[in-house]
């Protein structure tokens, strides 16, 4: 395995890139597909390791999952919702290993849940790192059986059914009131959210949050790819109360696609911001499942101009425009806050990123690493609890950059090396998490 990856400097782009398929929305379509009843068939999925870890872990569940990788399709035979002793795969028992991979470790958390048998789920150490507490506490509400092996609040975990939750309620006007903290990660009620059919037999179910809820546009996309499979969620006007009628249950659509990965295209339209010139991401637009393409509204506003096609996203920066500092509150587009960061060493003032804590629990402290592999640039970094404040130097140094075993590090700051000659990724392989190609789309610009 290499240990650095030089990143070759470039002059003007001019581009057309077409990322591989989202991680959001490929394990969440494997899980929809999981409990939906009828075969799914899931086009331009994405093969990565948090997409393999997903599929692995249903698999040990002796669900049918036959997946093309040259194709990019995958086809699932759903259990219909329900995970009774009746309907339960043959396979009971399952030591699930989740790498890093936090849509995994939650989302099946919540599925094994109400599911009988007993499980184990675990992952890299990181992982034994994030907390999953507000996601146990939820579940136990809901009389999931969940339990810490090790520290309480984090990985890893048993889990296994008990036959009835702790409410019993059978009035279809009566619904469990479950309590939700939605500062951490909206992981968490995406979880719950993708298993409450398996829940919701015998009362409807009020998810209620408590405090902010970060990364909504990863809830509208959890919602949106519900109502495909057949379940609507009732959400009130302030998107604090979620709701999920008795007996809903999913139905699978037949075929589902997967749209690129928004996440991903941030580093390539980041790249003519950085460089000048053009790049245009195919397969997203305005529409998308996914808020990460608001990265676009980032780059425009620091001087860049950006087009909204059907079925395109083009960024173009002429070579002899500079680039101004923002302020951006980017806790609806965190996964891209990396990104913006190292665009900011590169525009005329400072750039001021807020509103973010929560990717300190991400697979590093997204804030405190990145402050600090960005100062090896030269940069002035004022630290926040929520955020960072970024200065640009007069003069950019190359760097050698420690990567934490984060992909989003490894990724975004290749893109400054687009510009700065000498720019040294350390462990590149950790962008196998989520984009294993990266390097070659990057070379080939």
């Amino acid at each position: 395995m290499s240990q650095t990856k030089s990143i070759a400097a470039k002059a003007i782009l001019n581009s057309i890139v077409t990322p591989p398929g989202s991680k959001s929305i490929t394990n969440r379509a494997l899980i929809l597909a999981s409990l939906a009843r009828g075969k799914t068939t899931l086009t331009g999925t994405l093969s990565s390791e948090d997409t393999i870890v997903m599929a692995n872990g249903l698999e040990q569940l002796n669900l049918e999952i036959n997946w093309d990788k040259k194709l990019k399709t995958v086809e699932i035979k759903g259990l219909g919702g329900c995970l009774s002793q009746k309907h339960q795969p043959a396979n009971r028992q399952a030591d699930i290993y989740v790498g890093n991979s936090g849509t995994t470790a939650r989302f099946l958390t919540a599925m094994l849940a109400f599911t009988e048998g007993n499980y184990r789920i675990h992952g890299k150490p990181r992982m034994h790192e994030r907390p999953i507490k507000d996601l146990v506490d939820a579940l136990h509400t809901l009389g999931g059986n969940v339990a810490y092996e090790g520290d309480a609040g984090f990985p890893p975990l048993r889990l296994g059914t008990k036959t009835q939750g702790r409410h019993t309620q059978s009035a279809a006007d009566t619904a469990i009131p479950v309590s939700v903290a939605g500062n951490v990660s909206s992981q968490f009620l995406t979880a719950l959210l993708l298993a409450s059919p398996l829940a919701a037999k015998q009362s409807g179910i009020t998810f209620n949050i408590v405090g902010e809820l970060v990364s909504k546009p990863y809830i509208e996309m959890t919602i949106r790819m519900m109502k495909s499979f057949g379940i609507h969620v009732e959400i009130d006007s302030a998107f604090r109360t979620f709701h999920i009628n008795q007996g809903a249950s999913y139905l699978s659509p037949g075929e589902y696609a997967i749209e690129p990965d928004a996440s991903a295209a941030s580093y390539f339209l980041a790249a003519p911001a950085i460089c000048g010139g053009s790049i245009t991401i195919a397969g997203l637009s305005k529409n998308s499942l996914q808020g990460d393409v608001g990265f676009a509204d980032c780059l425009e506003k620091m001087n860049c101009d950006v087009i909204w096609n059907d079925h395109s996203i083009t960024v173009n920066r002429p070579a002899d425009r500079l680039l101004r500092g923002i302020k951006a509150d980017m806790n609806c587009i965190s996964d891209t806050a990396q990104t913006l960061a190292v665009v900011a060493l590169f525009a005329k003032g400072p750039t001021e990123i807020r509103n973010i804590e929560h990717v300190r629990h991400k697979e590093t402290d997204r804030i405190a690493d990145l402050a600090t592999e960005l100062r090896r640039f030269g940069a002035g970094v004022e630290e926040f609890q929520d955020g960072l404040r970024i200065t640009p130097p007069d003069h950019l140094l190359p760097a050698t950059v420690q990567t934490y075993d984060d992909h989003r590090m490894a990724m975004s700051f290749a893109v400054a090396g687009l510009r700065i000659p000498g720019v040294q990724i350390c462990n590149p392989d950790c962008t196998h998490k989520t984009f294993p190609e990266f390097f070659d789309v990057l070379d080939s610009l």
